[in-house]
């Protein structure tokens, strides 16, 4: 699955701003940790403020803030604000998918959508913080010295 790219910049500052909540960062930091246009980062925070998750305060020292749950606040809701998450499978009407095989694929289809929905519902901002903190691709990408050794019979 795919997100569009105000879906991700919205989870980025989510998590973000949800690390500390009493802390407030510009958009440009948060743009500029991640690498995204502070423009367009911008537009999501402004929907993020109105969806009630952040606080934005303008002028000198001013930044955004979150204000959300983090312990209930989940992947799904914030999704949600910015792109439809229900299986749009359901509203095609392709000619290939009027056949026995099309719908077959259709039924397989629909089962991913729900499941990635149940996964989204079930990810709280909290559970991907103490994630973030674990970090565990950061030990699959750089293996302990003594097992590259131990692998390559040194």
């Amino acid at each position: 699955m795919r997100l569009q790219k105000a879906t991700s910049f919205a989870l980025y500052a989510v998590l973000e701003l949800a690390a500390e909540p009493s802390r407030q960062l510009s958009g440009t930091d948060i743009a500029g940790k991640y690498g995204i246009s502070a423009h367009h980062l911008a537009k999501v925070l402004r929907d993020l403020g109105r969806a009630g998750l952040v606080d934005a305060a303008r002028g000198v020292g001013g930044g955004y803030r979150f204000i959300g749950n983090a312990k209930r606040l989940t992947l799904f809701d914030v999704i949600q604000i910015f792109e439809p998450v229900a299986s749009e499978s359901a509203a095609s009407h392709d000619s290939e998918l009027e056949t026995d095989a099309g719908h077959a694929l259709r039924i397989v289809l629909n089962e991913i959508d729900d499941h990635a929905i149940a996964t989204f519902r079930s990810i709280t901002i909290s559970t991907m913080l103490k994630l973030i903190a674990r970090r565990p691709w950061a030990s699959a990408a750089n293996p302990p010295k003594s097992a590259g050794r131990a692998a390559s019979g040194r």
